[in-house]
This record gives C-alpha cells, structure tokens and sequence, in this order.
C-alpha cells in the first residue's frame, strides 16, 4: 500500500476526496433502476451491459448509448430517480461528506450517470452544485427522451480519470468508488479506494490502494 503525500503530517491524510455516486453513494446503478421500470428483457439486456462495463469486461462507449436507447428515460422517470437515490442513500454518506468538509477537505462528485438525477441527489448530501460533473441528457417539450450529451467523457472508460486531470485539485486526492471507472482515476489521483458496502468486484479490489466497507470507514481513511 502507497504512503500518500502529506501522509505523515498532522491532519487529513487527504485534502481532496472524489466520489463515485451509483453504487457508493447511493445504493443503486441508475440506468439500472431506470430499466427496471420498463418491460423485463430491456431491464435485464441493461443491467447485462451494465455489469460487463462496471468489471472493465467491455467499453463504456459501447454501451452507454445502447442502454439509453433500450429505456428512453423521460423527464418525468430521471425526477422519481432521484428519489430512489435518496431513499437509497448509503448509510453515513451525508454526515461522512460533512466531516470532510468541517476539516477544510474539498469534496467532489464524478459521475457516469445522468445529471438531472445525480446533482439534486448529491446537493441534499452536501457536494457542492460545482463540484459535480455527470452526463447530461436531453428533453423534448413535452418532457419525452430527446437523446444524451454524447461527446461526454463519461461515456469513455477513462473519463473520470480524463476529468480528474482538468480539475487541478489541491493534493493528496483521493479517488472513492466501485467500478473500474472509478479504479481508472487511480492514475491521476494520490490513492483509490474500492468502496464495497453495495457491490464488491475483484478486480477493482485489486486495483485499490485502500477498501471501505462503510462511509465510516472512507471517514477515518481520510482524516487518520
């Protein structure tokens, strides 16, 4: 395990903590639980693509349009998505992002999600409106699905990292999440941290620098 900078000086181990949203954050995937509102062979086609993207097994970009396709979210379905983020919020998440944040530490949000969902989810837990960046989606007047922000980087299996080079955030930074998306920032940020409350997948472990069970636990990781 890599000693991060600034690890032996008193305070926080990290001055900067970026967070996954589906599956850390919050409890579920969701595309997932979008699909899940529609017909039984989309939600399962869906959460297939889904699970082979999150393993690293096949390309972002080559599902992210796919699944969007087979569920059409309209606007009405993305705003009972945020609910269903909030009544699955992980346990501790919102007191564990105040803690940081009490200790001077800036919290940021990345996400392969769809950000009229993510952003009023992650606002209620204390992330900053401008310190999260997710996919956008589309709308037609009558709030039917018009199509998603297709050039962004999310939609890439590097995406995060690609973002987490353009931030120019203070160090250490610590990246949190559970998919190989989330492992990819390992190259730009000081450490990662395979977060396993909700789903625990081998290959992100092994990329990790750290685990946690429990936002306690990410608590403790970062404040020492």
């Amino acid at each position: 395990m890599r000693t991060p900078r600034g690890g032996d000086a008193p305070g926080p181990r990290f001055r900067t903590v970026v967070f996954d949203v589906d599956s850390t954050l919050s409890g579920i995937e969701g595309v997932d639980w979008l699909a899940s509102q529609c017909a039984p062979q989309a939600a399962h086609e869906v959460a297939r693509l889904t699970d082979l993207s999150m393993a690293g097994a096949i390309a972002v970009h080559e599902v992210f349009g796919k699944r969007l396709e087979l569920i059409r979210p309209d606007r009405a379905a993305v705003e009972r998505l945020t609910a269903a983020y909030s009544s699955h919020a992980t346990p501790g998440a919102a007191g564990c992002i105040a803690a940081l944040k009490r200790a001077g530490i800036r919290v940021i949000a990345l996400s392969g999600g769809f950000l009229p969902a993510v952003r009023p989810f992650c606002v209620s837990l204390g992330v900053a409106a401008d310190d999260l960046r997710a996919v956008d989606l589309h709308f037609a007047a009558d709030g039917s699905y018009a199509g998603f922000e297709s050039g962004s980087p999310f939609t890439t299996n590097t995406g995060k990292a690609d973002v987490l080079r353009t931030l120019q955030l203070d160090p250490p930074v610590l990246a949190v999440g559970d998919g190989m998306t989330d492992a990819a920032m390992r190259e730009v940020a000081d450490g990662f941290c395979a977060f396993t409350g909700w789903v625990s997948r081998a290959n992100v472990i092994a990329a990790a620098d750290y685990t946690a069970v429990t936002m306690a636990e990410v608590e403790a990781l970062v404040l020492g």
